[in-house]
């Protein structure tokens, strides 16, 4: 149950759609009650003919409702015949139903906003929450499994729990009405019935109760499966070319089978409390027949032919609720095992957070420090005592054989991880102590995989300054070396380059990303091999692109090609995560050391 609660605060606030709900469905179940209700005077008035026999009631005094639809009913016939009064009677049945139907449809109305907007809080949430969490998330947890979450799971959520609420409110409320009804009719024959209904609950829970277990492993094994869609969607190139096609059909067939397996048992016990709790329902139903029948015929009963038949169209209909509410057990198993899920991203909290006493980064003016810092994965460790120190305006180059560490280094300044000990400092402030976004709006980020999004070329480079002028755009595209190809694009600046900018050149691509960086013009870069998957001459125009972002800049630059850096202010050069050396080029070369074996490699290999 508090999952259940859980979820439903989502619909806060909820008293907005509660009281017109309840007002709207109370109304609605008192007149479909009644239209049942008034089977009793519409049966007497069709077969209460002989009126020379009629004993005359008296006027009724109490709460018994019965009475005056009998005294009503009387007086209607002998003041107006037995076909006016039947024209009343329908008139009466007509406007119930009417009335009926409406509170029943305003009801609904209300409902649907509840769920829409339950719908809207809780995947604005989960996604809220999703942007907000470390990159280490990302690495550890895989990303169908997350669009599962966020997509199949929430819609499984609005549909099961927000709807289980509309049943277990309003079906209880008219089982209330009907049995209450139904002992106003004939307490004797509702006593009876009342002894098989136990039964019936008991069969529909043995029914439904490993539900939930198996919503649990069904949702967990559809986020496995978008997980191979979208990694085959991915891939789809390197699957081709490796003539995988068959390995990956076959590794998400088997998945959909298990997938489909679980939901076909799962369809099955669902399935099966319907036709089961209708069974149950009908032969109750006859039970009653056949019981009442007896004492009807029998002149036993005080019932009369019309009441009784009023009393078993009543009776059948308290097996619709019950069953909707059997149903809807069968339904919140599945609900709640897709909003645990939801609730559990919603509760993963980001490693990476503002401390309550963080600060926001003012002008970068003098550098950045790294004391003793330290970082592992699990057991295994990355970085050991890292000491650097990176002046304001200077090039920075990381190189070295690769696991040395140097892109968790280059990770650890903008907060993408965190360090386990020492110290990183911003002008003498500690990073733990600047808010994140301020810390970051001082960087800008070239990675050697180019990130765009499925839009137009000029809403990817603006990507970080959404207010960005015309004027501005193409600026730092000249800058990147990126108007010239842009210009010569079938709609310029407005080119959607597809998803993950499958329309553009490896090279043309990264001279966007470096247009965003050159955009939202940070003190500091960040450059990750930004040139190593390059062919000669985009690696010479990006590299231009780069030398430009780099101009008055301070940069802190990995490079694959060890050409690229040889002009850098200092080499660090890090090995199993521990600087082994530092300098300039030269400096390294008369060293002939690890730097000086890589750069040998390098040009025996060009």
């Amino acid at each position: 149950m508090k999952t259940y609660f859980r979820l439903l605060s989502f619909a806060k606030p909820i008293e907005k759609f509660a009281i017109p709900y309840f007002i709207y469905t109370v109304f609605s179940i008192l007149f479909n009650t009644l239209n049942f209700g008034l089977l009793i005077p519409l049966l007497s008035t069709l077969f209460d003919k002989d009126s020379a026999h009629m004993v005359v009631l008296e006027s009724p005094k109490g709460y018994d409702v019965l009475k005056y639809f009998s005294y009503y009913t009387q007086q209607a016939s002998m003041h107006y015949g037995i076909y006016g009064a039947l024209q009343r009677v329908c008139t009466i049945l007509l406007i119930s139903v009417l009335l009926s139907n409406l509170f029943k449809y305003l009801s609904q109305k209300v409902m649907e906003g509840m769920r829409i907007h339950t719908l809207l809080n809780l995947r604005k949430t989960v996604f809220n929450n999703v942007i907000d969490l470390h990159l280490g998330y990302f690495s550890n947890e895989r990303k169908g499994n997350i669009i599962s979450k966020i997509s199949a799971d929430v819609m499984v959520v609005q549909g099961s729990v927000t709807g289980t609420l509309q049943v277990l409110f309003k079906e209880p409320l008219q089982l209330v009405a009907y049995l209450i009804t139904l002992f106003a009719i004939s307490a004797k024959l509702t006593l009876f019935s009342m002894t098989v209904i136990p039964l019936s609950a008991f069969i529909i829970a043995r029914i439904v109760k490993r539900l939930k277990e198996q919503a649990t492993l069904s949702q967990q094994t559809y986020g496995a499966m978008i997980s191979y869609l979208d990694e085959a969607l991915s891939g789809i190139k390197i699957i081709k070319a490796f003539n995988a096609e068959s390995f990956i059909k076959e590794k998400f067939h088997l998945e959909n089978e298990r997938y489909s397996k679980i939901t076909r048992s799962m369809a099955k016990r669902q399935q099966l409390a319907s036709p089961v709790s209708e069974f149950l329902g009908v032969s109750m139903v006859a039970i009653l027949l056949l019981y009442g029948g007896k004492m009807v015929l029998s002149g036993n009963s005080d019932l009369s032919a019309a009441e009784f038949i009023a009393y078993i169209a009543i009776f059948s209909q308290v097996m619709r609720p019950a069953k909707a509410i059997s149903d809807s057990f069968s339904g919140i198993n599945q609900g709640l095992a897709a909003g645990e899920r939801v609730l559990e991203l919603i509760d993963t909290k980001p490693a990476v957070s503002d401390s309550k006493h963080a600060v926001e980064l003012g002008v970068f003016n003098h550098q950045i420090c790294l004391k003793d810092v330290s970082f592992a994965y699990a057991d295994k460790k990355v970085l050991n005592r890292i000491n650097l120190t990176i002046p304001r305006g200077k090039t920075i180059a990381l190189v070295g054989p690769s696991g040395g560490g140097k892109s968790t280094l280059m990770d650890l300044l903008p907060r993408f991880i965190e360090s386990q000990s020492g110290k990183i400092l911003f002008d003498g402030v500690p990073i733990q102590d600047v808010k994140v976004a301020s810390l970051r709006a001082k960087m800008g980020i070239v990675n050697q995989e180019s990130i765009l999004f499925n839009d137009t070329i000029f809403n990817n480079i603006a990507f970080g300054k959404p207010d960005a002028t015309e004027k501005e755009v193409i600026h730092a595209a000249k800058i990147a070396n990126a108007h010239a190809f842009i210009m010569h694009a079938d709609h310029g600046y407005q080119t959607n380059i597809g998803d993950r900018g499958v329309k553009l050149s490896g090279g043309q691509k990264q001279r966007i990303c470096i247009a965003r960086a050159v955009l939202a013009n940070p003190p500091i870069m960040l450059l990750d091999e930004a040139t190593s998957a390059l062919d000669t001459e985009s690696e010479r125009l990006v590299q231009d692109a780069l030398n430009n972002l780099m101009k008055n800049r301070t940069s802190l630059v990995i490079a694959h090609r060890l050409s690229t850096i040889q002009n850098a202010d200092k080499i660090i050069v890090l090995e199993n995560g521990e600087i082994v050396e530092e300098g300039t080029h030269p400096e390294l070369i008369l060293k002939d050391g690890l730097y000086k074996r890589l750069t040998d490699m390098q040009t025996f290999k060009e």
